[in-house]
């Protein structure tokens, strides 16, 4: 595997399990729905910026535009949202050990709408992969009542919409191979999305609000180049290369979280789930 394609995925990853971690902060002073509305923006801002040196118009193609336009719609907007409220009722360690089976509908739906086709051994990787995270996810579900184990569908159906948008942008990417762009269009579809879901559900900015608008406001940043990375790493290589590796990000995010919030609550299961995955993106980057 090329090393920068691994670099740049990976590197996404970190970015996704950073704004994981600091969703705990912002959720603090402020509901998941107000706070998808300032971090969301703020990585379209952040973009909107930078756009005049990372956007090439000579390429513009408007069937990518839509394509991008139709992404952005889901992801953020919605995967921020599905996440915030799992974050809050969860934590987000087993929002993102559950969060991400997303290489297998990323993979399975690359599989079909591109062709791409996974070497035995790159299966063998995903299995790993996949089956590690599920048992990230199920050593941290033991502390929670059976009853409210329904919530666990909000970081599935996250999981959903991530693994359907990699391979769309990858078709976008090859009518405008502009990954900026694709991040600049998603991101400002998103935010025109979550305004007019939270101006529609009348919720107010709270008193006190301060702090809360500017956790968010970093952790879009965050999320912002975790995905503006990931469409980097789909322009340069294919879903099923890209998507197991970006997936790892549970990973890392219970090593943030042991960092910042000294949750050190991982039990055998975990630790087993761990390097299960490990040696899933190991068999990944042979095949």
């Amino acid at each position: 595997m090329d090393f920068w394609l691994f670099a740049i995925s990976m590197t996404s990853a970190v970015c996704f399990a950073l704004g994981l971690v600091l969703t705990t902060f912002g959720l603090r002073t402020l509901p998941p729905l107000v706070g998808v509305t300032f971090s969301v923006p703020s990585a379209f801002l952040l973009f909107l910026v930078l756009s005049p040196f990372t956007v090439d118009p000579s390429g513009f193609d408007w069937r990518a535009l839509a394509i991008f336009a139709a992404a952005g719609a889901v992801y953020p907007a919605v995967v921020s949202l599905l996440n915030f409220v799992s974050n809050r009722a969860i934590g987000p360690n087993l929002t993102g050990g559950l969060g991400n089976l997303t290489p297998v509908f990323a993979i399975g739906l690359a599989v079909v709408i591109l062709g791409e086709v996974p070497s035995v051994l790159q299966w063998l990787g995903v299995a790993a992969i996949c089956g590690g995270l599920v048992m990230l996810a199920l050593d941290r579900a033991r502390r929670f009542p059976t009853g409210s184990l329904l919530i666990l569908a909000l970081p599935l159906a996250g999981a959903f919409f991530r693994g359907l948008v990699q391979p769309v942008i990858k078709i976008g990417l090859g009518f405008w191979p502009s990954a900026f762009a694709a991040a600049l269009v998603a991101y400002g579809v998103s935010s025109l999305v979550v305004w007019a879901v939270r101006i529609g559900s009348r919720q107010r900015l709270p008193e006190g609000a301060g702090a809360g608008i500017a956790w968010f406001a970093l952790l879009g940043v965050a999320n912002g180049m975790a995905l503006l990375l990931l469409y980097i790493a789909l322009e340069r290589g294919e879903v099923v290369e890209v998507a197991p590796l970006v997936a790892t990000y549970p990973l890392i995010t219970i090593a943030l979280n042991r960092v910042i919030h000294g949750d050190r609550s991982m039990g055998l299961g975990g630790i087993v789930g761990s390097v299960l995955s490990v040696a899933g993106v190991i068999a990944v980057l042979l095949g």
